[in-house]
């Protein structure tokens, strides 16, 4: 699938809050935990979990979550498919579509199963 300059922007609008609750439920119910969530994301973005509390608060947009992360160096290891995407084949015009996908792709994994040194890329 071809990501397009309209669904970055969709992605780019939308309000992290409300889709942070969706990654933990789904986390949760694969009996991962909240510490082990928040690893995850601090390691691609370095928030540490009182920057992300703020940003909820604040109901920062994606575009503005990914404006202030620090994107872990090897970020670029993250490939795959989610949602029908191939990670790697999208255009880096399209960035915080990539990188929703990239943290998306972290989520799935964790849900999964899979061993957390996996995940990080180390």
């Amino acid at each position: 699938m071809k990501v397009t300059g309209e669904k970055n922007e969709k992605v780019a609008k939308m309000i992290f809050a409300s889709i942070y609750p969706l990654y933990w439920n789904r986390l949760e119910k694969n009996g991962r935990t909240k510490e082990e969530f928040h690893q995850v994301l601090e390691w691609f973005t370095g928030f540490d979990e009182n920057k992300l509390q703020s940003l909820i608060e604040e109901k920062v947009t994606f575009r503005m979550f990914f404006k202030q992360a620090k994107i872990h160096p090897n970020a670029n290891m993250i490939k795959g498919v989610v949602c029908g995407y191939r990670i790697e084949e999208i255009a880096d015009e399209f960035e915080t579509y990539k990188l929703c996908r990239q943290m998306e792709k972290l989520i799935d994994e964790l849900a999964k199963g899979r061993k957390m040194e996996k995940i990080l890329r180390a």
